[in-house]
């Protein structure tokens, strides 16, 4: 097999020595057009401008009940504390996210295949697509670490060979967002621009980043330039409503100290047109539980 040499004209160059740019993105946000899903034009023209969409209500509150007792299944069987595919967090030892977990639960499997979730994922990206990564991620209260700033796809082009950001995410609340809980932040607009990230990617990188990312984040002058220009707004909801967002977005989140936990399904879906290739930042890819390299097509 030929092994492609990603670091030749590649578009979102990162990980660099010197000062970082940021640079202007050379792909859509949107592939597809009404005509090709259920979301309709306004809707698709306002997630092209700003890189999200809230959905209120995706789940129901029965349905809503039962993935967070798949959850609360999930993270609590003994069976899976030894598995790599668990990340606790790095001060409390507690369970901070459980990977590839579509594969884990059978249950989780079917939402990825769920009508109102696959098809609002082939209309964003305008293909067919399959799952590069899938978790529960769980915020508990007082306890809860949030996540600095990044774009996702810098990560995914750097560590694992994304060649662009054709990758949308799904976050499915399974808990009510308030503003203080630690909910997610985003920057609108901000995944029309790609921010290099300072510093070489270390061996093994995602063992520790998973817990705290040092690597592929940006500078504070750079999250303060941004803010600037595209402001900050959170995700806000009950428990069933759902955060579209693009792979480039810029994004984070607080720690949680109430006393209300937040937790949500996490389904990143990648156009099989965009498959993955040897990393564009690192010396070996990351394991296939977080960078998934099977792009058959997700089919119902």
């Amino acid at each position: 097999m030929t092994i492609m040499d990603t670091r030749v004209n590649d578009g979102y160059p990162t990980r660099i020595t010197g000062t970082p740019e940021h640079l202007p993105r050379v792909h859509p946000t949107v592939w597809g057009t009404e005509a090709d899903g259920p979301i309709d034009a306004a809707t698709l023209a306002n997630h092209d401008a700003k890189g999200f969409t809230v959905v209120d209500g995706l789940l129901s509150p029965g349905e809503v009940q039962t993935y967070w007792q798949e959850v609360v299944r999930l993270s609590s069987d003994e069976k899976l504390r030894d598995d790599e595919r668990v990340i606790t967090e790095a001060r409390t030892g507690e369970v901070r996210s459980i990977f590839d977990v579509h594969e884990i639960s059978g249950l989780i499997a079917e939402l990825v295949r769920d009508p109102r979730v696959l098809d609002w994922a082939r209309q964003i990206l305008g293909s067919d697509v399959y799952i590069h990564q899938s978790r529960i991620n769980y915020m508990p209260g007082f306890k809860g670490t949030g996540f600095y700033w990044h774009s996702d796809f810098e990560t995914w082009h750097a560590e694992d060979g994304m060649p662009s950001p054709r990758a949308v995410s799904c976050s499915i609340a399974l808990t009510d967002n308030y503003p203080y809980n630690g909910g997610l932040m985003v920057m609108p607009g901000s995944q029309r621009t790609f921010v290099q990230c300072v510093g070489e990617t270390p061996e093994d990188n995602y063992k520790s980043s998973l817990k705290d990312q040092r690597v592929g984040v940006p500078s504070p002058d750079d999250i303060t330039k941004l803010a600037a220009d595209c402001g900050i707004e959170q995700f806000t909801g009950s428990a069933g409503s759902a955060l579209w967002f693009d792979s480039n977005i810029m994004h984070g989140s607080a720690n949680n100290i109430t006393p209300y936990p937040r937790s949500n399904i996490f389904l990143v879906f990648n156009s099989v047109d965009n498959a993955l290739q040897e990393p564009f930042a690192a010396s070996e890819p990351r394991p296939s539980f977080i960078a998934g390299r099977n792009s058959t097509p997700i089919t119902r």
